[in-house]
């Protein structure tokens, strides 16, 4: 069931001591997208809940995750405590926000649409403050987890994966460098399966399988050549 605060302040109760937001992205149509509640009365939002002080923050996102998406994110992690006065449909003067990523084709939950992030609704201030991070978030941990991989499904072409980084990074790759540093990465191996993508012979599918050398995992961010 939904914990809507605005829902309970109307009916004479205190609002949240704080609340739990989640800012899930996917990618659709090369944009980055995010999940937003339109079926709620009142402006869009995040999904969100009152922040439970008897349930680990992980375990209590992880949850809102799967009951808000229907499914269990590819990714998920913390953004931090958002505390200013920054308006919030909870009225609570602490948010606690996550960011997630499931991968692209995931039909939008009942209720909710894809919005790309450049072309957002009206969200309260502070949820919006919490897109922005989670935003940045992603580019910066790009180098740290296989964020561009978590948003493909688990079989997919090369040039699938180029228009991916391109989208987290936000500008063009020279796709002979790109495929250069992959290489060198040693990220991905060859499935035996195949996709016609149009005119021309049809696209090998990969997929993603990380070898170590010398006990260490390859970085995920390449140096990558515009």
């Amino acid at each position: 069931m939904r914990d809507r605060t605005s829902s309970v302040a109307r009916a004479g109760r205190s609002p949240a001591a704080a609340s739990l937001d989640l800012v899930c992205c996917s990618a659709e149509h090369r944009r980055l997208v995010v999940a937003v509640d339109v079926a709620a009365r009142g402006p869009a939002s995040i999904p969100w809940q009152a922040l439970d002080p008897s349930v680990g923050l992980d375990a209590a996102a992880a949850r809102l995750a799967r009951e808000r998406l229907g499914r269990a994110p590819a990714w998920i992690a913390a953004l931090g405590a958002f505390g200013d006065q920054r308006k919030h449909p909870s009225q609570a003067a602490l948010s606690v926000g996550y960011v997630a990523v499931v991968p692209m084709g995931t039909a939008a939950p009942v209720g909710m649409v894809w919005a790309d992030v450049t072309d957002l609704p009206a969200l309260p201030a502070r949820q919006a403050a919490m897109v922005t991070a989670a935003v940045s978030a992603l580019r910066d941990r790009m180098d740290l987890v296989p964020i561009a991989f978590r948003l493909l499904p688990s079989e997919f072409t090369l040039s699938e994966l180029q228009e991916m980084y391109e989208l987290l990074l936000g500008r063009r790759l020279h796709k002979a460098s790109f495929r250069r540093a992959l290489q060198g990465a040693y990220l991905v191996e060859p499935t035996d399966s195949w996709r016609s993508e149009g005119r021309g012979r049809p696209a090998q599918l990969f997929r993603y399988a990380p070898r170590r050398r010398r006990g260490h995992r390859r970085s995920v961010r390449f140096e990558l050549l515009t």
